[in-house]
């Protein structure tokens, strides 16, 4: 699966536990509000869904969403994974 068009998004409030949010960037944009899964073993999980947001045009489309959200959530627990090193990354190689 391709996760360059999933982003995620960590929000600190004082008092609150963080939330996380996904956000596909690309057609159909949607974004997704998670909390870390405390009952799987690395704590994160696929994260528990809070909040979906999807436009209008995609009612009755479930098929196409299904997909996308369980691609999120997939993106949504690699993200906490240890990064790649820089030189892999590396756009332009010098």
């Amino acid at each position: 699966m391709n996760f360059s068009h999933f982003l995620r998004i960590e929000r600190d409030a004082e008092g609150r536990p963080s939330t996380h949010h996904v956000v596909h960037t690309h057609d159909p944009k949607f974004s997704l509000e998670l909390l870390p899964d405390g009952e799987a073993p690395n704590k994160i999980g696929q994260g528990v869904i809070k909040r979906i947001r999807v436009p209008n045009s995609w009612a009755g489309d479930y098929g196409q969403y299904a997909k996308l959200i369980t691609a999120a959530q997939e993106f949504f627990n690699r993200s906490f994974a240890e990064p790649a090193a820089k030189s892999e990354t590396r756009r332009f190689k010098a």
